[in-house]
């Protein structure tokens, strides 16, 4: 269907990648994997046409859709969510306005016998044929369902895209790309900005109603759910394998198993003819030998073993300082904002130790508790802060309070006591700012970047309540594992506002689910809460049936 070939890409004199070729079939689900840097989103936006690369050529049929969502993006303020979302029928409307003007040529002119009026006919007959091929006439109802499934209400349809955060402007964004029903589409990051519910939508809709996927994306539980083959991008190269991310892993073991052991062997041969040449060089009788074995060296081809990160580091927050048993609890909490409830009559407990998640759709109030409980904004009810708690805070906005004029090491340094000093390389390795990148000046970082760095103050400072807000939207699938394990091992209280499935298995005991104004109490982990979700779901679908 779409065909890559001897794709490379260079620049600053470094080879991205080099001579990569590929195919992308109807209904392909592809993950694209590969360490931050590899070059996974540059290949993204080479094949959704946005850059050019160095060589090499992408094929694609003349008509085929190829639909492109970016990580970072703005939608054009101006309209309302719904005239947003609708512009993915804008070409639909220029379709029937060339037929009509068409038409209209065909009614004045006279030179039936001519062939340009003969060629004007065909014409008029191609785009009328597909443009009545295209079922265009529940449009509306397409961009009604894919908003709601994306966890809009039918209230929000006539409000300015203005109005709306940047998680929320995506999603628009990505239901104008749904809507379009692409040949093909490339999708960077989708879930950073989606609740729970809408990226179970998400996984329904791309495996159902999408055509081919490709998809870059650190949430594992998502990948694994709607991939088929996965592409690794390493080292300049790629591997293709027509599995999913989970049996991935295991094959990408074995083969780096199997290039050690050749690697390991070569050099073995290697070491052994140079050891022959030197012991034989000035033996006459040798002489032919010990050329055809330096000309058989010149020509080898040395064989490479793969990266691999094996700086499996194990974070651990340093001991946390005793809290007393509750270290929140709530009573009759709520809170309003112009007369508009977000959440009233929050009534909870949580213990030390606990370890809980903050769950459901955006705008229900998990992020405002989480300000209550900061002390940030006023509140109705009853809130109290147990003894001796120590809150360590990671919100996205964290990113934005770090000291612009220090570097990356500088800033770790700073916060960084005890044995963990000998250790800042490593951390900062495991968080993607190993060599040059930790002498950067923060004033230069991305905000992807300046959100890792907050997280790394953060494991060094000792708390004995870490509330985390969206922690893993910047991190990559190792990094994601580091930090899990260091919560897991953690000996404080945890809070975690979190979308990510994956991230929240093993880690939580506890769920508290927003929704309808109300904030309920789940005590178990993730899975027995979704699962228990999809029955409800299933008692109210009877209940209105």
């Amino acid at each position: 269907m779409i065909s890559v070939d001897g794709l490379a890409v260079e620049f600053g004199g470094t080879t991205l990648f080099s001579d990569i070729s590929f195919v992308i079939n109807e209904k392909d689900r592809i993950a694209l994997m590969g360490k931050n840097g590899a070059g996974k989103s540059t290949l993204l936006k080479i094949l959704a046409g946005v850059r050019p690369p160095t060589r090499g050529k992408i094929s694609a049929p003349k008509d085929s859709v190829i639909a492109y969502l970016p990580q970072h993006l703005m939608t054009e303020d101006g309209r309302t969510v719904f005239e947003e979302a609708a512009q993915a029928f804008s070409h639909l409307h220029e379709m029937e306005a060339e037929i009509e003007r068409l038409n209209k040529e065909l009614e004045t002119r006279t030179d039936y016998e001519s062939d340009s009026y003969m060629e004007l006919i065909e014409h008029v007959s191609a785009i009328s044929e597909k443009f009545y091929s295209i079922d265009a006439t529940n449009y509306e109802e397409d961009v009604e369902k894919t908003l709601l499934g994306l966890g809009f209400t039918r209230e929000d349809f006539n409000r300015q895209t203005s109005s709306f955060s940047g998680g929320w402007r995506m999603r628009i964004e990505l239901a104008k790309l749904l809507l379009q029903k692409p040949d093909v589409l490339l999708l960077d990051e989708p879930t950073n900005h989606l609740d729970i519910e809408s990226i179970q939508w998400l996984e329904e809709f791309l495996i159902n109603s999408a055509k081919a996927v490709i998809v870059i994306s650190h949430d594992r539980k998502f990948v694994d759910n709607i991939t088929t083959r996965t592409i690794e991008v390493t080292m300049g190269r790629i591997y293709d394998y027509k599995v999913n991310y989970s049996q991935y892993l295991q094959l990408r073991k074995e083969r780096r198993e199997q290039q050690q052991k050749q690697y390991e062997d070569q050099q073995k041969m290697i070491a052994e003819t140079k050891e022959f040449i030197e012991r034989f060089k000035g033996t006459y009788s040798k002489t032919l030998q010990v050329q055809s074995r330096v000309k058989m060296l010149e020509k080898l081809e040395l064989i490479e073993v793969d990266e691999e990160d094996t700086s499996a580091l194990r974070l651990k927050f340093p001991p946390s300082p005793r809290s007393g048993s509750y270290p929140v609890t709530m009573d009759g909490v709520g809170k309003s904002y112009d007369g508009h409830v977000v959440f009233k009559n929050a009534s909870l407990t949580i213990e030390r130790g606990d370890k809980v998640a903050f769950v459901g759709k955006n705008g229900e109030g998990k992020s405002t508790l989480v300000k209550c409980i900061m002390n940030e904004i006023e509140h109705e009810g009853i809130l109290t802060l147990g003894h001796n708690v120590q809150i360590g805070y990671f919100a996205q906005n964290q990113a934005s309070l770090l000291d612009e004029n220090l570097t990356v090491f500088q800033t770790i340094d700073d916060v960084a006591k005890g044995d963990i000093r000998n250790k800042i390389r490593d951390l900062l390795g495991a968080f993607m700012f190993g060599g040059e990148e930790s002498t950067k000046k923060v004033k230069v970082l991305s905000g992807g970047e300046r959100t890792r760095l907050a997280m790394i103050k953060l494991l060094l400072e000792p708390v004995n309540l870490l509330i985390l807000d969206e922690p893993t939207n910047h991190l990559d699938l190792k990094t994601k594992d580091i930090l899990k394990q260091a919560l897991v091992d953690f000996d404080g209280t945890l809070i975690v506002v979190s979308h990510d499935r994956d991230f929240l298995d093993g880690l939580v005991t506890k769920v508290y689910e927003f929704g309808n104004k109300q904030v309920k109490e789940h005590l178990c982990g993730i899975y027995e809460f979704l699962e228990t979700k999809k029955m409800e779901s299933l008692q109210e679908l009877e209940k209105k049936a």
